[in-house]
């Protein structure tokens, strides 16, 4: 255990996590000298590759000069904090990577809190220090204050610092980078200043914080063995988060080395591994030797903030484009993400083909639809919403701490924009031609936000956000959509000459010859009304020669709508219907008549 060290990288988002972990691999002596890895490696699904983010936690490990260095790279994310908190009891230090130009953000502070609160050991990494205008020292001070406002022992102050350019793959321990040749430094830090795991003798006690699915093994619980050894076939006790008790054997044992899961007969307390056996295996259930069940605190998960409705697609187009389309093909897609995913939450409602899905936000449920529209699921999906809770007989909401980056120029439109969503400024400052503006706001103000702030600071603004806890509710209708829509009033495909006559009406979200149906919503209209428009009339024929008979339509590009953009626009009253070709919006009820009797 001497030769084995466990640490998690925390950061804001785009810190470089994930490009870090890259070139600790191709700087260690652990993959072949030939083998080839693309960028961001650890990012392993498609979805996080095209959006350069990590989604999930991943476990990789690193030979180096002996020491096996167990590396867990965490998202950096709000919606998917729950995995850093837990990630938190596996580890026994912490990288904090800061940007040098940066500094320190909301996700920093959330992420270091975790890992003081654990007595975690941190060693800081300014990382992007290559950058224009990088600043380590300035970025160096935020976090000495960041620590000191978190309260840290004077223990944890002392932390080492490492200056780096994850890109580059260099690092060094002084201020001067120019003397920096590869990623050694880094390297000697952690064996140097993390502990090696405290390998505790006695009868085995085993907790999976993360959880993994495999086809054929099914269930697999990823953790630190905090007390004796694992072995394979051994028949062991699970004891859950209600107290019961139940036996089952191991399968399989996995240790992590490089890219690869190689299959282990025994491991030992202070290692990361994962096991497979248990169908039911749950984040937080303590595994222990059969005769000594011993629990060992449970784990938190965080309660989920926002929910959505899933329901099975009903529009005039259903089943034309997707592969999984009935109710059962849903519930069991949706039933085996939560076996992955801890921090979510389905519940079937009674007597109707919905589901109530709950998430950590906007984005955790966003990333979940992308998915099952590319796997070939089709689906409707409502409006995002909060979820209230009522404490001590008082209606609560959740807020978030909001920060909020822009150029100077755009400062007034923003601080409008969040004032009408109820957003109280906290504080104020200005760094060059930037401003940095921190809010606390309720998370109902979040939703459908972003495209209307990336409009008012023309792209150049990064708002960023992490949830603080729950408050009593403000009564008042906090960012619902101003403009109406429009609505097509039959069905058929749509023509130039229709379009044309529309444009002064508003913004249009379809190209001639598209197919829609009645209810369908197909643009944005300028007025706060809904407008039902004829968007499939033809151009009448006749034998009478007209002046304007042979001018062409020039028609305006319509609008695109992703699926956040179409998520952030709809009311109450809409559904996004979601297909693997095709993402539309429509009303609840297609008919004028429908929508009259309902409003």
């Amino acid at each position: 255990m001497e030769k084995i060290r466990n640490i998690a990288i925390i950061a804001h988002v785009d810190h470089g996590k994930t490009t870090l972990v890259d070139q600790l691999l191709k700087q260690s002596q652990t993959l072949r000298e030939n083998q080839q890895i693309q960028t961001r490696v650890m990012d392993s699904n498609d979805i996080e590759r095209e959006r350069g983010i990590t989604i999930l936690a991943k476990t990789t490990s690193i030979i180096y000069n002996d020491y096996r260095i167990n590396v867990l790279d965490t998202p950096g994310h709000a919606d998917f904090g729950g995995e850093v908190e837990r990630i938190m009891k596996m580890v026994d230090g912490v990288l904090l990577l800061v940007d040098a130009k940066d500094g320190v953000m909301p996700q920093t502070k959330f992420v270091l809190r975790k890992a003081l609160e654990q007595n975690l050991k941190p060693i800081v990494v300014i990382n992007k220090v290559d950058r224009p205008f990088a600043d380590p020292l300035n970025a160096l001070n935020q976090v000495f204050d960041l620590f000191i406002d978190l309260n840290a022992s004077e223990e944890q102050l002392e932390f080492p610092v490492v200056y780096a350019s994850g890109l580059q793959g260099l690092s060094t321990l002084s201020e001067d980078f120019t003397t920096a040749v590869d990623m050694a430094p880094l390297l000697d830090t952690i064996v140097k200043y993390v502990p090696a795991p405290d390998a505790k003798q006695g009868p085995l006690q085993f907790q999976p914080a993360l959880i993994d699915y495999n086809e054929y093994v099914g269930r697999m619980g990823i953790g630190k063995i905090h007390r004796g050894q694992l072995k394979l076939n051994e028949q062991v006790s699970v004891i859950k988060a209600d107290g019961s008790i139940k036996q089952f054997r191991i399968q399989k044992i996995y240790r992590f080395v490089g890219l690869n899961r190689v299959e282990a007969e025994t491991a030992d307390a202070g290692d990361i591994v994962a096991i497979s056996g248990l169908a039911d295996i749950h984040v937080g259930d303590t595994i222990t030797a059969v005769g000594n069940e011993e629990a060992l605190p449970l784990l938190h998960i965080d309660e989920p903030t926002v929910q959505m409705t899933f329901s099975t697609n009903n529009s005039p187009f259903a089943g034309k484009e997707g592969k999984f389309v009935t109710a059962s093909k849903i519930d069991e897609r949706l039933y085996r993400e939560t076996q992955k995913d801890v921090s979510l939450k389905v519940d079937r409602e009674s007597g109707a083909e919905s589901w109530t899905v709950s998430g950590r936000g906007e984005l955790h449920l966003g990333i979940l639809i992308e998915t099952m529209r590319r796997e070939g699921y089709e689906f409707q999906v409502s409006r995002p919403k909060v979820i209230i809770r009522e404490i001590d007989g008082v209606k609560c909401e959740p807020y978030e701490e909001v920060q909020v980056d822009c150029p100077t120029e755009s400062m007034g439109t923003v601080i409008e924009l969040l004032g009408e969503r109820k957003a109280d400024l906290i504080k104020m400052e200005q760094i060059g031609s930037q401003s940095r503006i921190h809010y606390v706001m309720p998370s109902r103000g979040l939703i459908g936000l972003m495209t209307q702030f990336l409009t008012s600071t023309k792209g150049y603004g990064t708002l960023n956000h992490v949830y603080l806890d729950y408050r009593p509710m403000v009564h008042a209708t906090v960012g619902n959509r101003t403009l109406g829509a429009l609505i097509s009033m039959s069905s058929g495909m749509t023509t130039a000459y229709a379009l044309g006559r529309l444009e002064d009406r508003g913004i249009m979200f379809v190209d001639p010859r598209t197919s829609v149906y009645e209810g369908m919503v197909v643009g944005e209209s300028n007025k706060d009304i809904d407008l039902v428009v004829n968007v499939v009339q033809e151009k009448q024929l006749t034998n009478m020669r007209s002046a304007g008979k042979d001018s062409t339509v020039v028609l305006k590009k319509p609008k695109t709508m992703s699926l956040e953009a179409c998520l952030e626009f709809i009311n109450d009253d809409e559904l996004v219907e979601i297909t693997p070709l095709s993402i539309r919006i429509r009303k609840m009820y297609l008919s004028a008549n429908e929508r009259k009797k309902n409003r």
